[in-house]
């Protein structure tokens, strides 16, 4: 069946479902007052874009939000969108590094401000930031650190706070705009201009601000809820945040392109939910794994009747065959799918069906999306290759970005001459079309489904004036796919525990890129380690010659002896010659090296003399092979 695509604005698709569901339920919240059918949502998301117009925003304005997943996030939204703004989306546990960073790449002249996020003032770190605000006229704000930013808006639950401009009064606000410009205004906005900026890591430097138009999040949207099976009878609970392209496309676009009512969660909470999917009768919810367990794993599962649901999407990162079976049968999740893309492919390119079987809505991300081509490519050519082999995943059609803002170099390398969107992940697709995703290219970690770039965090740590060198990884972790490893090197004459540069990532970068604290042992010299080690849970490289508990990396003088000079890999030095940590080095090192406390906390071990000693990890053994080095043996072969 041809792939119809949709040709209307955000705004225009919201004016359309409220004229064709006027006074039915489009927005039902469950831990506040605020409920609102597709007329009236409609109609105040027009309040709302005259608002911003009376402040002097205006088409083409950027216009941050940060806030978790309240009514005034929608309202900024899709009041931005009809006015022909550009929201852009901040991440809810963003700190004042990364927020100095976003606002000031990004341009954003207003940002929409909660009052914080778990333990996280959203207006100290604003006012830190914009000193000047706290004396400033509302709306009038004169940064020198932020010069664009003129408004910092008040969508928080307290008193409106000294220089920003209250929620509430942008209502009044509006009555400063005619209806007639603002009209004028909105009829001129078309779908392919921008609408939303996400910043995601992408495959080298910082954060980057991917440009998604009206036409590529409104039409994956709709791609994804025709392949639920979505219509203006379902309901879905919403319970990823809103600043995420799963929040947004996968859910909100999902929704809106289809007429179908939905539940939001501020936070996820596995009860919070289970309560809305109940109470609410929903019969789809979003979200990564870990949530899924979440629930599965609550002391009241089994109080809930989830006969009423049918559908939802997994995503993120990889699902255990197990707890998708779990969701299929004890929550009636029959036709629960997978998701695969990135937030440069406004995010969906493949997806399973609602016929395909649980093994492989688990084992691939199943077929191209109508009117999106994918192929696997080799990284070294660029030649297509055949089925069966691994290579690029990549992808071209509607949905893919406009580009990365002021960034013309990284989309240049992001998007071929032809169009196709280089992913950076490693797939193969076998002969009917399924793809499967085997790992990546690139350096981005993915924890829980939160991107996480190692740049950053190692350029967080380089401004600790303890540290010399930093090399940043992604190591295994059953609960999230994947978990942060901060390999680091102290100055000499520095010292530094664990914990003080974790509080140090903490203070200056969202919880969650910190790197994982390391792990108590007590199995001494037993072959097989921590078995927590072994299941995956907790790794975090030790190695005394190139992290924190002994030392720094040896010096030429140290290089000449015979135990330093044979820590090789693969016939490549685990050091490089000017002394400076290298991360293919480290990864290769970490898959290999021994667990074993005894082992890593002696000196003077080398690479090769870790490994005679039994390494053990997730069931493979190193194992000597003559002169040829070492092999890793299956033991559960």
């Amino acid at each position: 069946m041809q792939q119809k695509f949709l040709e209307k604005t955000l705004g225009q698709q919201i004016a359309d479902m409220a004229a064709k569901y006027p006074d039915d339920n489009m927005i039902d919240y469950t831990d506040r007052d605020y409920s609102r059918t597709w007329k009236e949502f409609n109609d105040e998301c027009e309040t709302i874009a005259r608002g911003f117009m009376a402040l002097g925003l205006k088409k083409g304005s950027h216009i941050s939000i940060w806030g978790t997943n309240v009514p005034a996030w929608l309202l900024t939204f899709f009041g931005s969108a009809k006015m022909g703004g550009i929201l852009v989306t901040v991440n809810t546990s963003y700190k004042v590094f990364e927020l100095d960073y976003q606002l000031k790449q990004s341009d954003s002249e207003a940002i929409v401000l909660i009052d914080g996020y778990k333990g996280t003032s959203y207006i100290d770190i604003i006012n830190e930031l914009c000193p000047e605000l706290e004396s400033c006229e509302p709306g009038k704000l004169k940064s020198r650190r932020l010069p664009l930013l003129k408004s910092v808006i008040y969508a928080g639950e307290g008193e409106c706070p000294a220089g920003m401009v209250d929620w509430k009064d942008l209502y009044t606000l509006a009555e400063q705009t005619p209806v007639e410009e603002f009209e004028a205004v909105r009829d001129s906005c078309d779908c392919h201009e921008v609408v939303n900026i996400q910043y995601t890591s992408g495959t080298t430097g910082f954060p980057k601000g991917v440009m998604l138009t009206h036409y590529n999040i409104l039409n994956n949207g709709q791609t994804i809820g025709d392949g639920m099976k979505f219509t203006h009878d379902d309901r879905l609970c919403i319970t990823v945040p809103f600043f995420h392209c799963f929040g947004m496309v996968l859910a909100l676009m999902s929704c809106i392109s289809h007429g179908t009512p939905f539940v939001p969660i501020d936070m996820f909470n596995a009860k919070k939910v289970m309560d809305a999917l109940v109470t609410k009768h929903c019969t789809a919810v979003h979200g990564v794994p870990t949530m899924f367990i979440a629930m599965l794993e609550h002391p009241d599962f089994d109080k809930y009747d989830f006969s009423h649901m049918r559908t939802g999407i997994m995503a993120g990162s990889p699902c255990p065959i197990k707890t998708m079976y779990d969701v299929s049968e004890k929550m009636n999740m029959h036709d629960i799918v997978i998701v695969f893309g990135q937030t440069e492919a406004a995010p969906g390119c493949t997806m399973t069906t609602t016929e395909d079987s649980l093994e492989t809505r688990c084992a691939t991300v199943g077929k191209a999306f109508p009117g999106v081509e994918c192929k696997i490519v080799d990284p070294n050519t660029g030649e297509t290759l055949p089925a069966g082999e691994i290579g690029e995943f990549c992808a071209r059609g509607y949905n893919i970005m406009k580009g990365y803002y002021k960034m013309p170099e990284a989309t240049a390398q992001a998007i071929d001459k032809d169009g196709w969107l280089h992913f950076g992940d490693l797939a193969v697709c076998d002969e009917n079309g399924y793809y499967k995703v085997t790992g990546r290219l690139k350096d981005m970690i993915i924890r829980g489904g939160e991107n996480i770039y190692p740049k950053e965090l190692e350029e967080c740590l380089y401004h600790n004036d303890r540290v010399k060198d930093v090399q940043v990884i992604g190591v295994p972790s059953k609960k999230y796919g994947e978990e942060v490893c901060a390999c680091v090197i102290l100055k000499k004459d520095c010292t530094a525990t664990k914990e003080e540069l974790i509080e140090f990532v903490r203070e200056g970068l969202s919880k969650f890129k910190a790197p994982l604290r390391h792990p108590q042992r007590g199995r001494g010299h037993d072959r097989g380690g921590d078995k927590s080690l072994l299941q995956g849970e907790c790794r975090v490289l030790q190695d005394p010659e190139i992290c924190l508990d002994n030392g720094r990396i040896p010096d030429d003088r140290e290089r000449k002896n015979p135990e330093i000079r044979s820590a090789r890999h693969g016939g490549r030095k685990i050091f490089a010659s000017e002394r400076r940590l290298n991360r293919n080095c480290v990864k290769e090192y970490y898959e290999r090296i021994c667990y074993d406390e005894t082992i890593i906390f002696n000196p003077r071990l080398s690479a090769l003399d870790a490994e005679r000693n039994s390494c053990d990890c997730q069931g493979f053994r190193l194992r000597r092979r003559g002169d040829k080095g070492y092999r890793r043996q299956d033991k559960r072969a």
